[in-house]
């Protein structure tokens, strides 16, 4: 057989085998969008008076977990239900039902979930004739902050103001408490008369293995930080950039494990296993916390944990050809570099911006490789970051978006998309009241409510 006859054929094959790789993966997506479809034709129930709707606004994914979780419990007992997020709802879903129940997760000190914004602007700023609706409340909150549940509340006060009659107390959850959530599944029993249905049962964990921890900044004048990773032991579980994994906690001297804790994963299931950037807590006393002590600390190598990956969709990307302006500080940059990583696979994109803020150069500056690699190849358009140990003024991520005003508002006006990662008190609020002086109040808010300005923060 000749060269050019063997070239011809070789080329023949590989021409084939990507026609077939193509193949299979429009299979999966339509798959996936099919299986969607049924899910919330299952769920979603008619838009009419007969269908309780059940709204949800998650800022982690949480919420709209115990959403479906409560839709599945009322249709399973023969009452139809319609799911709506509170991005969707409107005046004409509400005034279409005649019950309504909503779960309402808090965000930081009372705020509400940004896929709450426009509801809160549009609908909450005053009352509306909801006489015709009875309603129920999931809050979701965390006692820690003073403001507890506090947009649950909100919500509670607003319906009851627009003349809605409540179907019964609003149940507070205190941190995904289980005995709370009990108490909202009694709610849901009496109002659909069954009596013999069994707790919610927890979503199943997947047990992983450690694999590798290093410490990434030694030397650093803030707290130590690890990167941790975890290889499936029994499959891989699909995830996207944006999600969240929950680490179960183990008991200890015979007490009950004390939960979960929620990492953004740094990872893409494509790279075999879950990563993580975990900083190392300490208590006032000088004790190691709880999680962060036991994840970087005292769990060995080769040893296995309990953990699930949660979709978080309101910190999923979007489109690849969009721009993407990523800000963060600390381990916030895990759930960031999850979004490049998921980038760098794309053919096409419409370019992506870091700007990210620690302590040092020479100790905190995580990922730094990768970061240069990307720049490099393309993935990255820029990178900028603040160290505020470094220099005669301490200056913090929010003020590299005042300094690059003018081409962080170019990128916007082009379509980008905003997304935030890392701690709330301090960087977020000062990155937001940043975004808000360079862009305007109301540009801001209208990229909220789009779903052009994302927060994973924590």
């Amino acid at each position: 057989m000749t060269t050019d006859v063997m070239r011809w054929l070789w080329a023949a094959i590989a021409v084939a085998l990507w026609l077939g790789l193509i193949g299979l993966v429009v299979a999966r997506v339509r798959a996936t969008r099919r299986a969607d479809a049924a899910k919330a034709s299952a769920l979603s129930g008619s838009a009419d008076g007969d269908a309780v709707l059940v709204a949800f606004a998650s800022q982690t994914g949480f919420g709209e977990e115990l959403a479906w979780m409560t839709a599945r419990a009322l249709t399973e007992a023969g009452t139809p239900a319609r799911i709506l997020s509170f991005a969707d709802l409107d005046t004409a879903a509400l005034k279409v039902a005649s019950r309504a129940l909503f779960v309402a997760a808090t965000t930081g000190e009372g705020d509400a979930p940004d896929s709450a914004a426009r509801m809160v602007r549009r609908l909450m700023a005053a009352p509306t004739d909801l006489s015709h609706l009875s309603y129920g409340v999931l809050a979701l909150g965390d006692r820690g902050y003073d403001d507890f549940c506090g947009f649950g509340h909100a919500v509670e006060r607003w319906l009851r103001a627009s003349g809605a009659e409540p179907l019964f107390d609003t149940v507070e959850v205190d941190d995904g408490s289980a005995a709370d959530i009990r108490h909202w599944q009694h709610n849901l029993n009496q109002l659909t008369g069954a009596t013999a249905a069994p707790d919610w049962s927890p979503p199943a964990y997947d047990r992983w293995a450690l694999v590798e921890r290093e410490l990434l900044n030694p030397g650093s004048p803030g707290g130590p930080a690890w990167r941790l990773a975890f290889a499936p032991i029994d499959h891989t579980p699909s995830w996207e950039a944006g999600d969240i994994a929950e680490i179960g906690l183990p008991a200890h001297e015979g007490e009950p494990a004390p939960g979960a804790r929620e990492y953004s994963v740094a990872s893409l299931p494509s790279d075999g296993r879950a990563e993580f950037l975990i900083r190392l807590m300490r208590r006032p006393d000088g004790t190691p916390g709880l999680a962060s002590g036991w994840l970087t600390q005292t769990l060995d190598v080769g040893e296995t944990v309990d953990m699930r990956v949660r979709t978080n969709r309101s910190f999923h990307a979007p489109p690849p050809q969009a721009p993407m302006i990523l800000i963060g500080n600390g381990t916030g940059i895990a759930g960031l570099r999850s979004h490049l990583k998921a980038r760098a696979r794309e053919p096409r994109t419409g370019g992506a911006w870091l700007l990210f803020g620690e302590r040092t150069l020479a100790y905190d500056a995580f990922f730094d490789d990768e970061l240069q690699a990307w720049m490099a190849s393309g993935v990255l358009t820029r990178l900028d970051r603040a160290f505020s140990r470094d220099g005669t003024e301490k200056l913090y991520v929010q003020a590299l978006v005042a300094e690059h005003a003018r081409p962080l508002a170019d990128w916007v006006e082009r379509g980008a998309c905003i997304y935030v990662c890392g701690s709330l008190e301090g960087m977020s609020r000062g990155v937001h009241a940043a975004l808000e002086a360079v862009l305007g109040e109301e540009t801001l808010q209208a990229l909220t409510e789009s779903g052009r300005y994302r927060r994973d923060v924590y």
